[in-house]
């Protein structure tokens, strides 16, 4: 496990997935909240969050950045807080779910069991207390979210950002013009950095190097 500070109130959270691959969750310490961005896959997932955190008494808000596995598995370690995502999300998370644990299961860290968002949004969700924004974003799924935390300058882009550097455009399940259109969304964004699923920390450049391979 990697835990990296990044800027004054982010924190990442990196560990090696049997299969080979990384797998990023990531932890914004607000004023009023702290805001929790992807499970991974159970509950020893989400533990050194937990651990991070342990002494702050600030409430926990998880979000989901879209419903792949990887991301929701943990959610059963916050029965008691806000779990939030796009409204499409909780329906695939709900209809994907018996599946894709049946096809991965050898891949679960700790306990998995289904837990739902119980707060879901179609366009723009706002946390203004803490400067923290949610936004619609499809492109690696038709359900993907990101997070954008305007005090640090930091955009979660989850899985709409490829898994390494080398293959930067992530796989699509929705039309090409869909994703450009985020593209564009993030392109108006004032951030600096920019935390995803499973690549490394990027900077706001990362836009622009995705859209000239799509050209």
């Amino acid at each position: 496990m990697k835990i990296e500070k990044v800027k004054n109130r982010n924190f990442v959270f990196t560990y090696r997935v049997p299969e080979g691959w990384d797998l990023n969750l990531h932890l914004i310490k607000g004023s009023k909240n702290n805001y929790i961005i992807d499970t991974g896959l159970g509950s020893l997932s989400v533990k050194p969050i937990l651990e991070h955190i342990k002494v702050d008494n600030k409430p926990i808000i998880v979000i989901n950045t879209h419903y792949h596995w990887d991301h929701v598995w943990g959610n059963n370690s916050f029965p008691d807080s806000v779990i939030i995502s796009h409204s499409l999300c909780r329906e695939m998370i709900d209809s994907s779910w018996e599946k894709t644990m049946q096809r991965y299961k050898d891949l679960v860290r700790g306990e998995a069991k289904k837990l739902l968002p119980n707060i879901t949004f179609k366009n723009e969700l706002n946390f203004p207390e803490d400067k923290v924004r949610i936004i619609y974003t499809p492109g690696h799924t038709i359900d993907s979210i990101s997070v954008i935390d305007e005090e640090d300058m930091v955009l979660n882009a989850g899985d709409n950002i490829g898994d390494t550097v080398d293959d930067i455009v992530p796989n699509l399940d929705c039309e090409r013009e869909v994703y450009i259109k985020t593209l564009k969304k993030y392109d108006s964004i004032d951030f600096d950095v920019c935390i995803s699923g499973h690549n490394v920390i990027l900077g706001s450049s990362v836009t622009k190097k995705i859209m000239s391979k799509l050209d």
